[in-house]
């Protein structure tokens, strides 16, 4: 059974909102703290987000709300909220982009392997792309989670009868798709994505054999 995250793996997702970050980070022209800085304030503000209310874009606008917030030490007026809306407009108008090579790959795999799909954001806005991608007549199952954890992984094998080892999960995010599918049993395929959200990084261990690195979705078809 192969399993493959949505975002940044099978479509181009977190280079539309790092945009909208740089757009951010310049019309806030801190007097004191250089972008660098004011990158920092606000992954701590959407890590702690993350925590508390989940992704997406809705979780999105209120950091870029909270981080300015935060900066100017006072509440943001009616004007500087719209000003937010106004830059995060591309966040609800994005089309669903695909990866290279990846339709093409997943019609060969899909003749060959059980394909699922396993996502997680806001349920209505992860389903918006789902549904716009034009990819899920490949896939067995498509499940919407709030988080990527142990549980989630352990869940979903035994949702579908199958045995942790015989599960791979493919994605980009160390974080959310290789080093928890790992520590449920599975193995699992990385994919980099030089976009990746930075509260996705994290550290594989080079020496881990159940882990394959790959440079491109097509390379799939080499080893699957």
């Amino acid at each position: 059974m192969l399993v493959f995250d949505a975002d940044d793996t099978l479509w181009e997702n977190n280079v539309v909102f790092e945009r909208v970050i740089d757009d951010f980070l310049s019309w806030v022209d801190h007097p004191t703290l250089d972008r660098t800085q004011l990158r920092a304030v606000l992954d701590d503000i959407e890590r702690a987000n993350a925590v508390a209310h989940g992704y997406g874009s809705k979780v999105f606008l209120r950091s870029l709300r909270e981080c300015l917030e935060r900066l100017r030490e006072r509440p943001a007026t009616e004007a500087e909220r719209h000003e937010i809306d106004e830059l995060a407009v591309a966040l609800v108008n994005h089309q669903v982009e695909l990866m290279p090579g990846v339709a093409d790959a997943l019609d060969e795999l899909a003749e060959r392997h059980e394909l699922l799909l396993l996502t997680k954001g806001e349920r209505e806005e992860q389903q918006r792309k789902l549904d716009a991608c034009g990819l899920l007549h490949h896939f067995t199952a498509a499940h919407i989670v709030p988080e990527k954890n142990v549980e989630t992984y352990r869940w979903l094998v035994r949702e579908h009868a199958v045995a942790p080892a015989r599960a791979w999960m493919i994605g980009n995010s160390p974080r959310s798709d290789i080093l928890p599918a790992r520590a449920a049993g599975w193995r699992a395929v990385f994919i980099p994505n030089d976009n990746t959200w930075v509260l996705e990084h994290d550290e594989l261990d080079p020496s881990d054999e159940g882990v394959l690195h790959l440079r491109a979705f097509p390379d799939l078809l080499t080893h699957f």
